[in-house]
């Protein structure tokens, strides 16, 4: 029976300690967004992705032909550049891009490969790129046609 008390006992200030805590933890995910933020700011650097071209059109092709294009950019900013994902919108289309850091008036690149095995019509694919900079995410593009 004393241990019965003993193990109320505790499960009532275990109770009472997380009744205390769900008041705060309003106050905890605020300082937890506060801190995300701050290390996103921290790691937005003062480099600035600048492309040669945001779109490449490729024209008309037939089912089954690859395109391939480098997107060419150039850091403006004052501060290296550091791309650290590239995404595309369609299984079809693959990224390689410059994995090394960008100094400041230097050059990168996206190269993307777009296989039109299976595809028709008009095609428009976005390829995102995320990177350190002041415009950390950017867009470019390939459409064309698929016959």
């Amino acid at each position: 029976m004393k241990h019965l008390k003993n193990i109320a006992a505790g499960l009532t200030l275990l109770l009472l300690f997380a009744c205390n805590n769900a008041g705060n933890t309003s106050d905890e995910q605020n300082s937890d967004s506060t801190a995300v933020a701050e290390v996103a700011k921290a790691t937005t650097g003062n480099g600035e992705i600048s492309f040669v071209d945001e779109v490449y059109d490729f024209g008309q092709i037939t089912d089954g032909e690859v395109v391939e294009h480098t997107f060419k950019f150039t850091n403006t900013g004052t501060e290296p550049v550091i791309v650290s994902r590239v995404s595309t919108s369609c299984g079809c289309t693959t990224p390689e891009y410059t994995a090394t850091p960008v100094a400041p008036n230097k050059d990168g690149e996206v190269k993307v490969r777009f296989d039109s095995h299976g595809q028709s019509g008009k095609q428009q694919k976005i390829i995102t790129v995320v990177s350190n900079a002041k415009n950390n995410i950017q867009t470019i593009q390939l459409k064309g046609e698929v016959s």
